[in-house]
């Protein structure tokens, strides 16, 4: 048995057509919504979420999986596969990558068979589903552990990742940024473009979402040179507004690839309703 599996959490975002294409296994992310707490993306959908937030007194809050919840995905794993790649968020934002090494250590007890290793995404949510896709990838290929982890650091290496908010209200109460509640009280009204490649920045500053739509395909046309590029559109609520803007970026760039996903409930919780999201990488033509 020499098959390497990809675990990520549902913070990547990953399309559910990729999901099943290549075997991915998503483990969800905690919301804390109304004194109930809902697994992200499996007892509470997207459209569910972004109704109830609009009505919302108190924004919501997120938590990991435990050790124990990454344990018990590695030993289902372990049942076909002698090596995993466990893909996290960063570890700055987020207790999983802690978690899931911890489940790991306990997992060389437990099943010394499997060979697993943790990776943390230095771009959150937004690149995470293209590291793990380029993983997943070359696991399905036949690539053995450490091919499957140097495709994953490629991919690092190569996606962009950048948003726009509605507001930065959400961002700021979340805590995860702590430079955003400075952001916040200085853009009153005002649409931030962010920069979520690496650790979050604030990259623009629009007054209309108009202007934002503009400013994040210039970005994209200038980090990715003319050469085709592989997009996956992320939203936050905005269905119509997110196919628009596909029609704009299909007539403007030469795309491989192109996924429209929702940014799911925990990632939402950040970003707030409204958002719009890309990521994206250039690619040799096929």
């Amino acid at each position: 048995m020499g098959k390497v599996a990809v675990v990520t959490e549902s913070s990547a975002c990953v399309p559910k057509e990729v999901v099943k294409q290549y075997g991915i296994h998503i483990l969800p992310l905690i919301l804390i919504f109304e004194d109930r707490s809902y697994r992200d993306g499996v007892d509470i959908t997207a459209q569910e979420f972004y109704e109830l937030l609009k009505k919302a007194k108190k924004v919501p809050t997120t938590s990991s999986p435990s050790p124990g919840e990454y344990l018990e995905v590695f030993r289902e794993v372990a049942k076909q596969a002698s090596g995993i790649l466990c893909i996290t968020l960063p570890p700055h934002l987020s207790m999983a990558f802690d978690s899931a090494t911890q489940a790991r250590e306990i997992a060389r007890e437990v099943l010394p068979q499997v060979n697993i290793n943790v990776f943390p995404s230095r771009s959150p949510a937004l690149g995470q589903g293209f590291i793990a896709q380029a993983a997943a990838r070359a696991a399905d290929s036949g690539k053995d552990l450490s091919q499957v982890i140097q495709a994953a650091q490629d991919m690092m290496d190569r996606v962009n990742a950048i948003a726009m908010l509605d507001t930065l209200y959400y961002l700021a109460k979340g805590g995860r940024i702590p430079k955003a509640a400075a952001w916040a009280g200085s853009l009153f009204k005002i649409k931030p473009i962010l920069d979520a490649t690496g650790d979050v920045r604030l990259l623009e500053r629009c007054r209309t979402r108009k202007r934002a739509m503009q400013r994040l395909l210039y970005i994209m046309r200038e980090r990715s040179g003319g050469k085709p590029i592989c997009v996956n559109l992320m939203h936050a609520g905005v269905p119509e507004e997110a196919e628009r803007l596909k029609a704009d970026i299909l007539s403007q760039f030469d795309c491989l690839e192109f996924y429209v996903t929702d940014f799911t409930p925990v990632i939402g919780t950040h970003t707030g309703p409204g958002s719009i999201g890309l990521s994206f990488y250039t690619a040799d033509s096929k």
